[in-house]
C-alpha cells in the first residue's frame, strides 16, 4: 500500500470513530439509477504535484444550484424532482497545499460501482469523474478510497434545519457559520467556509480540515463572506 494510502486510512478511521453515531438529519429521498455511466475527463490545465496540507470539503446548496436548472438535461437527475430532493451535496473533497492546491495526477478512471454508492450526496456521475481526475487523484491512488474519505467525512456531519433558519430575521454569513458549528460539537466557526453568490444567496458551505481530517480555521479564500454580511438561503419550495 502507498504511503498516501496508508496515511488516509489512519486518518479515515480516526474520522470513523470521532462521528460514530451521528445523526443523519438531511431528510430528503434518493433513488439510485439502474445504470450510471461514468464519461472520460480530460485535464484542462497543467498538472500540479505539491506536497497536501490540509483539505476543503466543498458543499453545494442543492436549492440554489437547482433554482433555473430544473428543466436542464444535464442536471436532470439533481434537479428535476423525479430522482429525490437534495439539500447539501457533496462538490468535491480537495487537497490543498497552502495558497495554492495539487491538481490532475496521475489516476485510474472510477469504475460505475465507486460512483454509485456516492450518488445520493452527489448526485451528478460526471462531476464525481472530474473531482476525482482534477483533485482525488493528487490524493489517493485508488478512486474508491478518495470517494470512501469522502463519503465518511459527509456521513459524520450533523446538518441544523437550513429551511428553518432561512426565515431568521437578519440572517447573516455569521448565523450560518455559527448554525453549522452549533451542530457539530469540535467544530469552530472559524473553519466553516460560507459563500455566497453576489446578490447574497448561499451557495456553499466549505469545511477546511488539516492533514488528520480534523478542522482547522480557513484561509481567507475558503472563508468566503465575512460574519457581518447579509445572507439569503433559497429554499426551493
Amino acid at each position: 500500500m502507498a504511503a498516501t494510502d496508508r496515511r488516509l486510512c489512519v486518518a479515515l478511521a480516526a474520522v470513523t470513530l470521532a462521528s460514530a453515531g451521528a445523526a443523519q438529519a438531511q431528510a430528503y429521498q434518493c433513488r439510485i439509477p439502474g445504470e450510471v455511466r461514468v464519461p472520460d475527463v480530460q485535464a484542462n490545465s497543467a498538472p500540479r504535484d505539491l506536497p497536501v496540507t490540509g483539505y476543503t470539503l466543498a458543499l453545494s446548496w442543492s436549492p440554489e444550484f437547482c433554482r433555473f436548472r430544473e428543466d436542464e438535461r444535464r442536471h436532470a437527475r439533481q434537479c428535476s424532482g423525479r430522482h429525490g430532493r437534495f439539500g447539501f451535496t457533496v462538490h468535491g473533497l480537495w487537497p490543498d497545499s497552502g495558497p495554492s492546491w495539487p491538481q490532475w495526477c496521475a489516476g485510474p478512471k472510477p469504475t460505475a460501482s465507486a460512483v454509485r454508492q456516492n450518488l445520493c450526496i452527489s448526485p451528478d456521475a460526471a462531476l464525481m469523474a472530474r473531482q476525482w481526475a482534477k483533485h482525488g487523484s493528487c490524493m489517493t491512488r485508488r478512486p474508491e478510497t478518495y470517494f470512501k474519505v469522502t463519503r465518511i467525512l459527509y456521513s459524520g456531519l450533523r446538518w441544523p434545519d437550513f429551511v428553518r433558519i432561512s426565515r431568521e430575521e437578519n440572517l447573516t454569513a455569521g448565523t450560518i457559520r455559527t448554525r453549522f458549528a452549533d451542530a457539530n460539537e469540535g467544530w469552530p466557526e472559524e473553519a466553516v467556509g460560507v459563500h455566497l453568490d453576489g446578490k447574497g444567496w448561499l451557495e456553499e458551505l466549505r469545511l477546511c480540515y488539516d492533514r488528520r481530517f480534523m478542522p482547522k480555521a480557513c484561509d481567507r479564500a475558503r472563508f468566503g463572506a465575512k460574519n457581518g454580511e447579509p445572507a439569503k438561503i433559497w429554499r426551493g419550495l
